[in-house]
């Protein structure tokens, strides 16, 4: 008998009392390779849309995909163990699981990707199940079986980083992890600019570091499988690593904001970029959150600057009215109190219009400063009466403290999928073609 290629998908096995899908994802892969299955690549941690209002931590779906020679054990294995894992007192978990034994539907790989940027409704995802009689399991509302068709539709083939993902023990939720900031320092000195997102430049924050009470000791992310294994491996921490595992990933890829949409066509939850021309004057308001607007095809949209984004506000108040920028932003819903407005993740200032200094003109007689005479009646001169209707105030050139280029928030402040500085110029477009010896602490 041939061997089957099995794709296994997964969402929303979380809870806030210490459930996440990515571990639960790693007590499966142990349970698999009992089995001998052949993995043909290491598990894939898609990010999804991340302006997805009721999304689960990070909005991260898993993907599992190996070869094997008896498919009957797989899904009575899954159903076990995730009805095992999950908090049946939390109200919020609606796991969804989907397995193909073959090839996956060119369909659910188009729902793959729009799930990366828009909002998708629960019977989408149900129709396709039906439609192509997948193998699935779900509870709750079934939310779940959106993200998990949606990694199981995306084989990363554009870009990918990888993570090394260290997990404490489910008992030990309730502490604190105590990762050791010299030892993140020692490890990037030692592996250089393979890794990335690991430390807060101005704020001097972990990163790798997770805060809430689910199994996450620490992850770090980097351009290879050996890279972030060696990473990991010298990040000390109070709390013992219980189990890690390897994903490959589109973190840090920017995979969410590949398409440009117009303001008229701005749907809530959206998240796209968006082209425009400044048409109000950047603004601090309370709570220091930076407002201002930018208009297309006669259409004006407010945009929003939060305080989290630190130092990048600073750069946002620098733009001037008539500025063309595109901004990389997720759309939110109109309230009672805003209308719909871009929340900003980031900038690329496509064109600067010139700044002047203006100034009432000099007096020609006397070479003092004039003051207006009146409204349409030109300058006068206080100091030697002189008077001109005709003269008009004088611009200035003055150099603009901003470039064209691409701006982002502090690391603190980027999402899982942002393309940071550092990966702006590379691209790992090539699925590996074999896999380390060990990508996970029980193989």
């Amino acid at each position: 008998m041939s061997d089957t290629l099995v794709q296994i998908g997964m969402d929303d096995i979380d809870s806030p009392t210490g459930r996440c899908t990515t571990h639960f994802a790693s007590l499966l892969v142990e349970h698999l390779s009992r089995l001998k299955v052949k993995w043909t690549d290491y598990p894939n941690l898609v990010r999804l849309n991340p302006g997805i209002p009721y999304r689960t931590r990070g909005n991260g779906a898993v993907a599992l995909r190996f070869l094997t020679d008896d498919t009957s054990p797989i899904f009575p294995m899954v159903e076990k163990l995730v009805d095992e894992y999950i908090d049946d007192e939390y109200p919020n978990t609606n796991p969804g699981v989907v397995i193909f034994n073959g090839g996956i539907p060119r369909t659910v790989k188009d729902l793959s990707q729009m799930a990366l940027w828009r909002v998708l409704p629960i019977d989408i995802a149900k129709r396709l199940i039906k439609e192509y009689d997948i193998v699935h399991y779900s509870s709750g509302n079934g939310r779940g079986l959106i993200g998990a068709l949606s990694a199981a539709g995306n084989t990363l083939q554009e870009d990918h980083t990888y993570e090394y993902i260290a997990y404490r023990a489910l008992d030990e939720c309730g502490n604190k992890r105590g990762v050791n900031i010299d030892s993140v320092h020692v490890m990037m000195e030692n592996v250089g600019d393979c890794v990335f997102a690991n430390i807060d430049e101005t704020t001097k924050r972990v990163l790798i570091e997770p805060h809430g009470p689910d199994p996450v000791l620490f992850g770090v992310r980097g351009e290879t499988t050996d890279c972030v294994i060696n990473a990991g491996k010298q990040v000390r921490s109070k709390q013992i690593v219980d189990r890690w595992m390897v994903f490959r990933s589109n973190q840090g890829t920017g995979e969410h904001l590949k398409y440009r949409v117009r303001i008229k066509d701005l749907r809530p939850y959206m998240t796209a970029v968006f082209r425009g021309r400044v048409s109000s004057k950047p603004r601090w308001i309370e709570g220091g959150h930076v407002i201002f607007s930018i208009i297309d095809e006669g259409r004006h949209v407010d945009c929003a600057v939060y305080e989290p984004s630190g130092e990048f506000r600073e750069t946002v108040m620098k733009l001037l009215p008539d500025d063309v920028i595109d901004l990389h932003a997720g759309v939110r819903p109109a309230s009672r109190r805003h209308g719909l407005t871009l929340n900003v993740e980031g900038l690329e200032v496509v064109e600067l219009v010139p700044a002047f200094e203006v100034a009432n003109p000099i007096c020609s007689q006397c070479g003092k400063r004039m003051k207006s005479a009146g409204t349409d009646k030109g300058f006068k001169c206080v100091n030697c009466g002189h008077k001109d209707s005709e003269i008009k105030k004088v611009e200035t050139p003055i150099p603009r403290d901003l470039h064209e280029g691409f701006y982002l928030p502090p690391a603190r402040a980027q999402r899982h999928l942002t393309r940071p500085h550092s990966r702006m110029n590379k691209r790992n477009s090539t699925p590996p073609k074999h896999l380390v010896a060990k990508w996970h602490s029980h193989s």
